[in-house]
């Protein structure tokens, strides 16, 4: 059977610190009870295409160790397929320790270094899309080439993506920041439309708690985010992305799709980690519904 989405990328391992105020050099504060998940960019979009009622697989490397484990666990529970998730000897699984500000709900992140499949583990027709982070573009970009695959490719460009080449991408999903540092132009419309030149159908740039760019009929458009008690943004990114693929495979237009998965990203920001408080697609077409409401 094709899977909805292959996410292909790092799957983490995070250890998550509330605390009232930011440390600084030197500092000692005290945080709330430490909170372990799991978290990585692409495996929190397939965490997220999974609540939402897709299915979802992952690929991508994981070390022989109790962290790596709990890697694959924290995936397999929520209903991702990880028959391409490789677990290799010697390989240490990829953590964060990461401080969350109970004043206003921002995140520091320390992160250790991830190791992407290889291209030949990196399947190109199991899936309708593939998404990918900055570690699972280039081995999906080999796979693509050498195979037979015709799976639509989605990109997170909140990372840094070294060589990265938009040509015959479908969705190339940046922060606004990322876009901006790619594409230096005057106004967002114009990196939009220079990031669609360069080869992208589509492009979606996050802007936080601004809301998400999109080009409608080739001019900018601001969908706006929602207003919501948050305790995290941990992940808030990573579940969008998810969502947002979510939303076009049910048929939703590029501008229904993003308020869609803004809605779901904001939900998910009422949890300290980055997939506990992922809603799924009632309880957030349920929000829109309220949300459309008390707008009128």
């Amino acid at each position: 059977m094709t899977l909805d989405v292959l996410c292909v990328g790092v799957a983490t391992i995070d250890l998550i610190a509330r605390v009232d105020v930011m440390p600084g050099g030197n500092d000692r504060v005290l945080s709330a009870p430490f909170v372990r998940a799991g978290g990585g960019p692409a495996a929190t979009a397939a965490v997220t295409l999974a609540r939402l009622g897709r299915s979802v697989g992952f690929c991508g490397v994981v070390g022989d160790d109790a962290a790596g484990v709990l890697a694959r666990a924290s995936l397999e529970q929520e209903g991702v397929d990880t028959s391409w998730l490789v677990t290799r000897p010697g390989v240490t699984t990829p953590e964060s320790m990461v401080v969350v500000s109970g004043k206003d709900a921002h995140r520091a992140i320390i992160t250790t270094g991830s190791v992407g499949p290889d291209p030949t583990d990196v399947p190109s027709d199991a899936a309708t899309w593939i998404h990918v982070d900055q570690v699972g573009y280039a081995p999906t970009r080999q796979s693509q080439r050498t195979g037979r695959g015709s799976a639509l490719l989605s990109i997170d460009g909140g990372n840094r993506i070294p060589g990265l080449d938009l040509v015959g991408v479908d969705l190339y999903a940046p922060t606004l920041e990322s876009l901006t540092e790619l594409f230096p132009r005057d106004s967002i419309g114009g990196r939009l439309r220079a990031a669609t030149a360069a080869g992208s159908k589509l492009v979606v740039a996050t802007a936080g708690a601004s809301g998400t760019w999109i080009l409608e009929h080739d001019k900018p458009r601001l969908i706006s985010s929602f207003d919501v008690q948050a305790v995290s943004t941990m992940g808030a990114g990573d579940v969008f992305h998810g969502a947002l693929l979510a939303g076009l495979l049910r048929g939703d237009n590029l501008a229904a799709a993003t308020r869609f998965a803004n809605a779901v990203a904001a939900l998910s920001c009422g949890a300290l980690d980055g997939r506990s408080g992922i809603p799924t697609a009632h309880a957030a077409d349920k929000f829109l519904t309220t949300m459309t409401a008390a707008s009128r």
